[in-house]
């Protein structure tokens, strides 16, 4: 079981985000809708796995990726993108983020993605 941060500012792929980790034996420790609001609950809740949207108001997921790498180097990342831009998504990854998934993406390698950054 992993403690996981879900941010995204569409409520509706946070519901569903929550419910597939939920389902999963998981504990969604906190939720975000924009990148400062998702900088301050990883500072709060320091969670095994974020899972990051690429693109959100306020700070985008490349900045907030930063931003949480300057609090925990450690930290592990999960970027979610509908863009399949490789340039934003090689800076994303040399950042500092464990991998990430195109939306849409598929229940079982979002669930292998999570259970490989765990290890």
């Amino acid at each position: 079981m992993a403690r996981v941060m879900i941010a995204d500012d569409y409520t509706e792929t946070r519901m569903f985000l929550r419910d597939l980790l939920v389902i999963s034996n998981h504990e969604v420790v906190a939720e975000a809708a924009d990148g400062t609001e998702a900088v301050e609950k990883f500072k709060a809740t320091r969670p095994d796995i974020v899972l990051l949207d690429l693109a959100m108001p306020k700070m985008d997921g490349l900045s907030v990726l930063r931003e949480i790498k300057k609090m925990d180097e450690n930290a592990k990342v999960i970027l979610l993108t509908a863009s399949g831009n490789l340039k934003t998504i090689n800076e994303c990854v040399q950042a500092g983020a464990v991998t990430y998934m195109l939306k849409p993406f598929k229940i079982e390698d979002l669930s292998n993605a999570i259970k490989s950054t765990l290890k």
